[in-house]
């Protein structure tokens, strides 16, 4: 075939416009207190969260763990207003998502609390949505979040006969602008003072030593995110008294990673803290309350002289924005892969 046909083939292949969503993954949270209990059910029934194989023996203990926790977290979120902020930030990064580029249409499912993945297809479903991109607000991969996420919409796509063409974002801790939206609200918490009289803590979610050992990345794209934000730090004269990693929220006896944010504290007495909760893009209670509160009274406590914890992402303009270069980037990537694809199936002609 000569190569003027092969490129008339080629001028003709299109990627014809399609009818897209991007649909935002997250854990979710309790929009009240009386669904903090279902919130805690959920989890614990998740294969990724307890994994235990017998659904059987995963039911039984996860229902310990939910009456052993329920008070305490009725009581935790009762101090944050009564609900997880974490679905008002997501509406609202929603709204602001449209405004930037209306010609996609912008939800988002929650893993453990509405709006679920069912009721989420159904509505793309009755809208004629013929490709979805499933962003993950995970920065970083874990099976625990992402992979969690990942396979309950699918799962939801299959019980309502729903086959739209699929493409997943499941990480983007390296992306330039995404770490410029954080060194931003480093920047805010500092609010104009001297970063050098300031430790800088980066506080991650903690997660069993044993799905580390067992090939969970986690851990090892948090440590490789921390050095990219240490870079540009030092790229834009940023300097802090000391840098470090910290993880929170570990639970039970087992070996969880480590050091813990809490026992650590005590060595920044009589000093400057800035936390940064690392491993999320959304304020939840584990920053609103186990940072912000709970930790804070620790501070005190141990006459830490300021103790400071930057916000999320939440639904700012720029994380918005980085939100839609990440997934353009996506698209325009599976665009290069299909015109490959062509390319490579003509010169086979």
């Amino acid at each position: 075939m000569s190569d003027l046909k092969h490129e008339n083939i080629l001028n003709n292949i299109k990627i014809l416009p399609q009818k897209t969503a991007i649909v935002l993954l997250n854990m979710g949270g309790p929009n009240s207190l009386f669904e903090v209990k279902m919130f805690l059910q959920n989890m614990f029934a998740d294969p990724y969260i307890l994994p235990i194989k017998s659904d059987f023996l995963r039911k039984i203990i996860g229902s310990f763990i939910v009456n052993q926790r329920l008070e305490e977290s009725q009581n935790n979120y009762q101090k944050i207003g009564g609900k997880s902020p974490l679905v008002s930030h997501t509406f609202a990064l929603c709204e602001i998502l449209k405004q930037l580029d209306n010609q996609y249409y912008f939800t988002y499912a929650m893993r453990y609390t509405p709006p679920f993945a069912t009721t989420v297809v159904q509505d793309l479903k009755q809208k004629g949505i013929q490709e979805i991109v499933l962003f993950s607000m995970y920065p970083h991969f874990s099976y625990t979040t992402t992979t969690s996420s990942v396979q309950d919409f699918l799962s939801a796509l299959k019980t309502q006969n729903f086959s739209p063409k699929v493409q997943i974002v499941e990480r983007y801790y390296k992306e330039e602008s995404y770490n410029l939206v954080i060194l931003n609200r480093i920047l805010e918490a500092l609010n104009g003072e001297d970063s050098k009289e300031f430790h800088l803590i980066f506080s991650a979610h903690s997660l069993p030593q044993k799905n580390i050992e067992r090939g969970d990345p986690y851990q090892k794209e948090i440590l490789e995110n921390v050095e990219i934000l240490k870079s540009m730090l030092k790229a834009q004269g940023i300097e802090f008294a000391s840098i470090k990693v910290a993880y929170q929220s570990k639970i039970g006896p087992i070996k969880w990673l480590e050091p813990n944010l809490q026992d650590i504290l005590p060595k920044y007495k009589n000093k400057k803290l800035l936390i940064y909760p690392i491993a999320f893009t959304i304020d939840n209670s584990e920053t609103d309350f186990e940072l912000s509160i709970q930790y804070r009274t620790l501070a005190q406590n141990i006459r830490i002289k300021d103790y400071r914890v930057a916000k999320c992402l939440n639904a700012t303009p720029s994380f918005a924005q980085c939100i839609l270069e990440i997934f353009k980037k996506t698209m325009e990537s599976k665009k290069r892969e299909v015109i490959q694809t062509a390319q490579n199936t003509i010169f086979r002609i």
